[in-house]
């Protein structure tokens, strides 16, 4: 149980701050960029006060690489940037996966490409965050709806992060990152908090990435005297490049299949309505909120909608969503972008399911209204 302190006022953005210091975040290294600077600057006031380091660094490469290395030395940490910055920062993404170090990134989208609109909102990084760097890769992604959940996900992010050894990405659109609204904000020290497994025993039978049954090795902190080697390269249990197919299929398949071996704690998501939902409305971000209002508008016009928002993004909920949506015959997937989550929906529809996308890239965020027109129309249409 969480006790709840005194409610107060709080921007997206530093409530994202507020959540990484309670979760134990203390190092940040970040470089700004509109619409994420907010984070940056809560961090460099409010580290200071719990002993953190806040650096701002040259670029986003830099960032990405700081961060990897305080989590390397035993510090929970993190950066945040918006889309230009999130390109630079996907090589070193990759090699948090490969290596297993612990961080948590916040991108805070804005319209694109390139520069785009830097104060406009967007969705469109939802394939970068999955997809952005090379090669198979472990990633979690969550998308918040409200401050009082960027506060709460932001804690999350790091709770996954330090159980599994993984990066953990969390988008937030423009809008909610710059929405206003009443946080409570737990007591100190009453919230549930996950350190990483530690390694332990004997030093000479230590091996950095050993084989577990949960998926995930101990980490070696830094002067306990237990030899680390890190890489980039595929590597065996003793941390040492091999290109033996063997290993490397094992070594790969483990990295990969720890997300899978614990969906239950991964996977986040709300419906509302689905259980008779003749139409299904598939949103995150700020997107959700108009589609829950009109799912509600939809509802008292007799028309059965229903809404189902993943919170975790990626990996995405199938099964949750899988019977969320069984009933329906129209899924409607809305968000800012020109047509990306509606991939991943459409692949799990299967052909069993009309898929219909709504999309909005103009820098504007889609309203209920849009989303209340095409529910009818989908209805008017069978």
């Amino acid at each position: 149980m969480t006790a709840m302190g005194n409610a107060t006022n709080l921007q997206g953005n530093h409530a994202c701050a507020l959540g990484a210091i309670a979760a134990g975040c203390r190092f940040f290294a970040g470089y700004p960029i509109t619409p994420s600077s907010e984070i940056a600057e809560k961090m460099s006031s409010e580290l200071p006060k719990v002993g953190g380091v806040f650096i701002q660094m040259e670029d986003e490469i830099a960032s990405m690489g700081a961060i990897l290395g305080a989590s390397m030395g035993g510090v929970k940490s993190m950066t945040a940037t918006s889309g230009p910055g999130f390109s630079l920062k996907q090589e070193n993404l990759g090699y948090g996966a490969m290596a297993e170090i612990p961080c948590v990134v916040i991108n805070v989208m804005r319209g694109g490409p390139s520069t785009g609109m830097p104060t406009r909102p967007a969705q469109g990084d939802v394939m970068q965050a999955r997809w952005g760097t090379h090669g198979d890769h472990p990633i979690i992604v969550l998308t918040p709806a409200s401050v009082p959940e960027i506060y709460e996900q932001t804690v999350r992010a790091f709770n996954l992060s330090e159980l599994l050894r993984v990066p953990v990405v969390i988008l937030l659109d423009e809008t909610i990152g710059h929405l206003m609204e009443t946080v409570e904000l737990p007591e100190p020290g009453s919230m549930s908090l996950v350190e990483r497994k530690w390694a332990s025993g004997p030093a000479d039978e230590f091996l950095p990435y050993r084989e577990t049954d949960d998926g995930v090795p101990a980490m070696a902190r830094p002067g306990d005297g237990y030899r680390c080697h890190t890489t980039g390269l595929t590597h065996w249990e003793d941390g040492f490049p091999t290109q033996d197919p063997e290993k490397v299929n094992r070594m790969v398949g483990r990295i990969l299949g720890k997300l899978d071996h614990h969906r239950d704690v991964v996977d986040a998501y709300e419906t509302v309505e689905c259980a008779d939902a003749d139409v299904v409305v598939v949103g995150f971000g700020i997107t959700s909120r108009a589609a829950r209002r009109a799912v509600k508008a939809a509802r008292q016009k007799g028309i059965k909608a229903g809404l189902f928002r993943p919170i975790t993004l990626w990996p995405f909920p199938e099964k949750p969503f899988r019977q969320a949506a069984e009933q329906a015959k129209t899924v409607i997937v809305a968000e800012m972008n020109a047509g990306q989550l509606s991939l991943e929906v459409e692949r799990l529809c299967a052909g069993q399911t009309r898929l219909q996308p709504l999309n909005r890239i103009d820098g504007e965020p889609i309203e209920p209204q849009d989303v209340l027109d095409r529910i009818e129309e989908a209805t008017q249409n069978g």
